[in-house]
């Protein structure tokens, strides 16, 4: 499947995703600026990406371990979502996220 990842540049990348893979793996396999530091084991927000509001429903709303670890993003928005909580699948084709400020690789 299609995904639309915008990087904290602007810069639209269209990548590949794979059914039942995490959003993060798919972005870091696609060599994006993405730290992702605890692997996709919801520890951390270092995954933290902006979901386009026409794809809101389609991801679902975050769950309570979740909304924990979005509590530590920086610039949290109601479209945040962790990317290593999201596991695509083919709903999520053309799906457009933007990688949040503070999830960028130093």
């Amino acid at each position: 499947m299609k995904i639309l990842v915008t990087d904290q540049s602007g810069i639209t990348h269209e990548i590949d995703g794979e059914d039942e893979l995490q959003l993060m793996e798919a972005i870091r396999d696609a060599d994006l600026p993405i730290k992702a530091e605890c692997g996709g084991s919801c520890a951390c927000a270092t995954c933290h990406v902006y979901v386009d509001p026409a794809f809101k429903d389609v991801v679902g709303e975050a769950d309570e371990d979740e909304q924990d670890m979005l509590d530590l993003a920086f610039e949290l928005t109601e479209n945040s979502r962790l990317s290593c909580q999201i596991i695509l699948g083919p709903q999520h084709e053309g799906l457009k996220v933007t990688l949040a400020p503070g999830s960028e690789i130093d």
